[in-house]
């Protein structure tokens, strides 16, 4: 595939141009500001782009924001964010408004570059890529009197991966039990979520986290 990567920290940056040329794909600009990622993604968009949160000139939430800003002017281009912390207001806007092509992948969480490289592609191909602890912090975010007090422990297991864009098939592997269990936990949270009219597996996992950033 082609990227764009935009993260301030240049040893991290070489890092991942290396990385990312040595699996076969090729990294069309690398660059350090928020302002440079709007102008290379302008003058010729990738198929990915990899941005940190924090970046010149306040070191806040530019590259979040730039993200923000990319899926709405270029849809067909996915984003996966790379960040230290979760940002969560704007990471629920963007999770909640853009229905595509979207990830978030804390770097400290990042165990293995398998981890990083399958999250890229599901991000590539228009599916999801959360990790973990964004979830978790999400549902935190808006978990006070509200219907997801209603879900079991176990339904909100299977939010807490779906969420994270994993299939049916992977949820079940994961929580150790059958496909049709997965199935019928998720009917049930999109019932108590009153989401059941949401199909399809992206569709299906961004408008749970639309509600979570609600």
């Amino acid at each position: 595939m082609r990227l764009i990567l935009a993260e301030d920290s240049v040893l991290l940056r070489e890092g991942l141009s290396k990385l990312l040329a040595d699996e076969g794909h090729e990294v069309v600009a690398s660059v350090g500001d928020a302002d440079a990622l709007l102008a290379a993604v302008a003058a010729d968009p990738p198929d990915v782009v990899v941005a940190d949160v924090r970046m010149p000139p306040s070191h806040t939430d530019e590259g979040l924001r730039a993200a923000l800003r990319l899926k709405t002017e270029f849809p067909q281009v996915g984003v996966l964010v790379l960040s230290q912390y979760v940002e969560k207001r704007y990471a629920a806007e963007l999770f909640a408004t853009h229905t595509d092509g979207v990830g978030y992948l804390l770097k400290d969480r990042v165990a293995h570059v398998g981890d990083f490289l399958d999250a890229l592609d599901r991000v590539a191909a228009g599916g999801a890529a959360f990790d973990a602890e964004v979830v978790r912090q999400l549902i935190a975010r808006t978990s006070h009197g509200d219907p997801l007090q209603r879900l079991t422990p176990r339904e909100r297991d299977v939010l807490e991966l779906m969420a994270q864009g994993h299939t049916n098939a992977a949820i079940a592997g994961a929580l150790h039990v059958s496909q049709s269990a997965v199935e019928k936990h998720a009917n049930g949270i999109f019932d108590k979520l009153e989401l059941s009219a949401a199909g399809g597996y992206s569709r299906r996992v961004l408008a749970v986290l639309r509600y979570l950033g609600s």
